[in-house]
């Protein structure tokens, strides 16, 4: 149904999701970042509020850790949930419930975490950390787009995904990469990566024009110098 992963540049401080699954438009409910704090990303039956919860958390001084462990103790249908997080220092945790559907697996590295469930094997979750640690210079959402096409490769999910997201949180209240394919019939990690093949060379562009206009460049389009 889904596979993803959570991380954390150590060089920059930036958090990050990338996921993809079978149902429609992941990246409404399933990655979430905050700047400065962490990445969570919340998954299988998905209960988005989790996130928010383990962020809070994690923003009030927990770990990863004990986010998760906060959120989760005693928490109602919390069985049928799978969640990930990484924290502020790159520490990362896990929670996934009794009712999670299919094979599922974890896996963590240096500042990541990935997570899976209805997937073709439980060696998927391994070759999403492998993608993301392949180049550690390159910027977060490359890597972390590495990840989820290292599972793709090994097998990805039991059928096929429909829908992708790519999410990076900097130093801005707002995402710095907020990429989505809410929909597609052959492969949505393909569209993903076009999309940030697009992106990546205008992402300081956009970010100026929230912060600085005067120092961006005109958007190239008719009416604008």
């Amino acid at each position: 149904m889904t596979f993803s992963i959570a991380g954390r540049c150590a060089r920059t401080g930036q958090f990050g999701v990338a996921i993809t699954t079978s149902s429609i438009s992941v990246g409404s409910r399933c990655p979430h970042a905050r700047a400065g704090v962490g990445a969570v990303a919340t998954q299988n039956i998905t209960d988005p509020h989790l996130a928010t919860l383990v962020l809070d958390a994690m923003e009030a001084g927990q770990s990863a850790a004990d986010a998760i462990a906060g959120v989760t103790q005693g928490r109602e249908k919390i069985e049928y949930r799978q969640l990930t997080a990484v924290d502020a220092n790159g520490t990362t945790a896990h929670f996934t419930g009794a009712h999670i559907l299919g094979t599922h697996a974890i896996s963590e590295d240096d500042g990541c975490v990935a997570a899976g469930n209805l997937l073709s094997s439980t060696a998927v979750a391994k070759a999403i950390t492998d993608g993301f640690m392949a180049d550690p210079a390159a910027h977060l959402a490359e890597r972390l787009l590495q990840g989820i096409e290292g599972g793709l490769k090994a097998g990805g999910e039991e059928g096929p995904v429909h829908s992708a997201a790519l999410i990076v949180a900097d130093r801005m209240p707002f995402y710095l990469v907020d990429l989505r394919v809410d929909w597609e019939d052959s492969c949505p990690i393909t569209k993903l990566r076009s999309l940030w093949q697009g992106y990546e060379p205008q992402m300081m562009d956009y970010l100026n024009r929230a912060i600085n206009p005067a120092a961006a460049p005109s958007y190239g389009v008719a009416g604008d110098p």
